[in-house]
């Protein structure tokens, strides 16, 4: 046991000597966007309370290991305090935290998936990062455009009109997955 423990340390300690700035700096932004969701997501007396630090290190762990089920299990941590906060605790649901915690979620996600084909070491170009975290703000921004209008239009609409429009809305993301799944099959063939 104390071999093993030993072992791990010394691996940590590689790391960290070999450890290039920007593989870091997404890694630190991981953790940053996690922790920051949770903030938003849990109730204010939980984060606050002696359950704060477990909770902020478990939405931390995805900056140390990107790969695997950590940033999902992150991700099921946020959603899980704002279940709780809205169901539980009885806080309203207001848009900005929504928007926040899409937001968050998704920036954290995205890096993610940056850091788990980054190694720790490699040296990269700042762009690279830029380019991505321009991408993804871009994304961000029509996503909570396209939100804010559909929430007007749920406003207007009434009873059947609305499912149907949901309706509608939820055939057209199912069209468009299956245009990019069809287009990218042609693509790789």
């Amino acid at each position: 046991m104390l071999d093993v423990v030993i072992e791990r340390l010394d691996r940590a300690r590689t790391v960290l000597r070999r450890a290039t700035l920007v593989p870091l700096l997404v890694r630190v932004g991981i953790a940053l966007f996690l922790i920051l969701a949770v903030g938003v997501a849990w109730p204010a007396e939980l984060v606050t309370s002696r359950y704060g630090v477990p909770l902020y290190l478990l939405a931390a762990y995805p900056a140390v290991a990107p790969r695997g089920r950590g940033p999902t299990l992150a991700i099921l941590l946020v959603v899980t305090g704002w279940v709780l906060d809205t169901t539980g605790y009885g806080e309203r649901v207001a848009l900005w935290r929504v928007l926040s915690i899409a937001t968050l979620l998704y920036l954290a996600h995205t890096l993610a998936a940056l850091a788990a084909q980054l190694p720790y070491d490699a040296v990269v170009n700042v762009d690279v990062v830029t380019g991505w975290l321009a991408r993804a703000g871009a994304v961000v921004l029509v996503s909570a455009v396209l939100i804010v209008i559909a929430l007007g239009l749920s406003e207007q609409l009434a009873g059947s009109a609305f499912l149907i429009a949901t309706l509608i809305g939820l055939a057209a993301a199912v069209g468009a997955t299956l245009l990019l799944t069809g287009l990218l099959r042609r693509g790789g063939n």
